[in-house]
């Protein structure tokens, strides 16, 4: 039901979920197409970011819609500092901008800075909330102070562009993968990389249009950091027209090693772009191609046990605080927001 919620109004955290019962429940629109989102800490609002360079919030109460404008190009990634109540936005000229993101109406940026030569593909705040972490297509993985913004290190490594980033959980770690599927854990001490794991069933190179494709689209941990999770796409036929299947792969932690690829069945074309986990121990990916979809995994088990039909491609994924709605942006200007019940 498109612009409603469901009759028994916002879900409450309590309970278990239930995926087959998985509803849409809000339908909100723009004017463009949309990209990225985001829910903020308190869950009083769910961001998207379009392709006419605007970021859009709306207020889930009231559907009230405001407008963050000022970027010259598309933006990717969102990140929010709690405390100060700042919204971190990164683009694809290279800069980021931070916004008071509770903003009463036509908020302005407060700052933006050039963090990146070219895309910058990720930022993810760090569990603490005094650094964040940004990634590109400059090959670099780059450490700043909340503070001041200053730059705080400077991660090379990688030799093709860094499209993910994610803070682990409890251990002062970071980790980033590229669009060959390369995953690499950083110090955060010492500015070292510790390990490499491999994610490459998630990249091809197209031997045809001479391109390669793929890489990890999106990336989290488990909630108590021992698993990790990295969406993309396999199976690629064809690198300029996408085509192939979504998928995801588990690494355990604390051995570096895969322990699972998650695949959707009966067999979807697309790409898996947005990846969570909830709670209740299910792994949560959603994103586009023949049409949109989210899907549902148990961890130890390679085939979804649930895939839900979105009526348009999704391009990435956010989970509510309260771990009970989910959050999908799509290509036909639409926020859809489902209940997990």
């Amino acid at each position: 039901m498109p612009g409603i919620f469901s009759r028994n109004g916002p879900p409450s955290a309590d309970g278990t979920i239930t995926p087959a019962r998985t509803r849409l429940t809000l339908d909100v629109r723009h004017t463009s197409p949309l990209i990225a989102c985001r829910f903020e800490p308190t869950g009083r609002f769910v961001f998207a970011a379009a392709q006419d360079n605007s970021i859009q919030r709306w207020n889930l109460a009231d559907r009230a819609k405001v407008s963050f404008v000022g970027h010259r190009s598309w933006v990717r990634s969102l990140a929010f500092h709690t405390a100060s109540r700042k919204l971190l936005s990164a683009d694809y000229n290279g800069q980021i901008f931070v916004w008071p993101f509770d903003a009463a109406s036509a908020p302005s940026p407060e700052r933006a800075f050039q963090a990146h030569d070219g895309w910058v593909r990720a930022i993810a705040m760090s569990p603490d909330q005094r650094q964040f972490a940004t990634c590109g297509n400059d090959n670099l993985v780059k450490l700043w102070n909340i503070a001041d913004f200053t730059l705080a290190r400077t991660f090379e490594g990688h030799t093709c562009h860094v499209y993910n980033i994610a803070f682990h959980p409890t251990q002062r770690a970071l980790v980033s993968g590229d669009l060959r599927g390369n995953v690499k854990q950083w110090d955060l001490q010492t500015g070292r990389q510790t390990r490499t794991m491999d994610a490459s069933v998630i990249f091809r190179y197209d031997p045809t249009f001479r391109a390669d494709h793929g890489g990890v689209r999106g990336m989290a941990f488990s909630g108590d950091g021992s698993l990790l999770a990295c969406a993309g796409i396999t199976n690629v036929t064809n690198a300029f027209a996408g085509v192939g299947n979504p998928a995801i792969v588990l690494f355990n932690w604390q051995t570096g090693q895969r322990t699972q690829v998650l695949r959707v069945q009966p067999a979807f074309q697309g790409t898996a772009w947005g990846v969570v986990f909830h709670p209740q121990g299910y792994v949560i990916g959603a994103g586009g191609g023949s049409g949109g979809a989210i899907w549902f995994w148990r961890p130890d088990q390679q085939n979804s046990v649930q895939n839900v039909a979105v009526p348009n491609n999704v391009r990435d994924l956010a989970m509510h605080p309260d771990n009970r709605r989910l959050a999908v942006p799509c290509f036909d200007s639409a926020l859809r927001i489902y209940e997990l019940s």
